[in-house]
């Protein structure tokens, strides 16, 4: 199963086109997978393929696995067999029936176009270095869905004017995060104009706190806060809401879910289909 496993590997990361840290997960859940059926079936006990999957996800919940990671752990699973299917290397899939866990979700909170523009306008009303700054960082939160983490985590070189994009680097992966013509211009108008007024030193962060070093996830967090409340949204606002705003917008647009996927810089797919589902919950 080694050697079909990492054949599987290597369709994700060439044909799928799949980021590192995908192929990664994918191996890491499929070794745990394939040790366990090497183990069950040197103690002879069951001989059928699709008894060793029941039995495999039998002993997931038996080590308490959170229903979101066990029903990751099978979709990897069917992922896999599937892939042996449809290469020929297996005529019947043992996966087909393996029942995965129901995963309960919290209803997505997003904003309207209203509220972004209400939460938009307490920073805009002023003209300080730091309320340019933090109308440009809302404005690429909302624009490109990129995690708080990775916002904050951005030089002045991974901003590329010339090509409309982002280089996200993410636990040793890097994912290019494309941008509009406006907010192109909004960034290029913050490096060249704003930017320099919260700069003391040599600093490559792109944002910058008032002493002049790389904001930090808690400094944004409590940048927003601040907003939201005089927005009357602060009942409503975390940067994760900006996030979910902006892949609702693509899914509504027409964007297909893996192009969303990599939108968004999931491992999984399962993890960008809850938009899918929010969106059907809304109509």
């Amino acid at each position: 199963m080694n050697r079909d496993v990492e054949t599987f590997l290597e369709h994700l990361a060439k044909v799928k086109k799949c980021s590192r840290n995908t192929v990664v997960a994918y191996r890491n859940d499929l070794n745990q997978l394939a040790n366990y059926l090497e183990q069950e079936k040197m103690r002879g006990v069951m001989d059928s393929q699709s008894d060793l999957l029941k039995a495999y996800l039998l002993n997931l919940r038996e080590k308490r696995y959170s229903p979101a990671t066990v029903a990751r752990k099978i979709a990897t699973a069917k992922s896999f067999f599937k892939f042996m299917i449809d290469s020929g290397k297996m005529k019947d899939n043992p996966a087909e029936k393996l029942m995965s866990p129901q995963v309960s979700r919290h209803k997505l909170k997003v904003l309207s176009p209203a509220e972004y523009q209400s939460l938009l306008e307490q920073p805009a009303k002023m003209t300080t270095p730091e309320a340019r700054r933090d109308v440009v960082m809302m404005e690429l939160l909302y624009a490109t869905g990129l995690r708080v983490s990775e916002l904050v985590s951005l030089d002045v070189k991974d901003v590329d004017l010339g090509r409309n994009c982002l280089l996200c680097v993410r636990g040793g992966s890097n994912r290019e995060v494309p941008f509009g013509y406006r907010m192109g211009q909004i960034l290029k108008e913050f490096i060249e104009n704003n930017r320099p007024d919260l700069l003391f030193n040599e600093e490559e962060a792109l944002f910058l706190n008032l002493r002049g070093k790389r904001l930090t996830r808690q400094g944004f967090w409590q940048i927003l806060k601040n907003y939201a409340a005089k927005a009357g949204l602060d009942d409503k606002i975390t940067p994760q809401v900006l996030r979910h705003s902006f892949a609702m917008r693509k899914l509504k647009s027409g964007t297909d879910l893996h192009s969303l996927q990599q939108l968004l810089g999931h491992v999984y797919i399962s993890s960008t289909k809850i938009y899918e589902q929010a969106s059907f919950g809304m109509r």
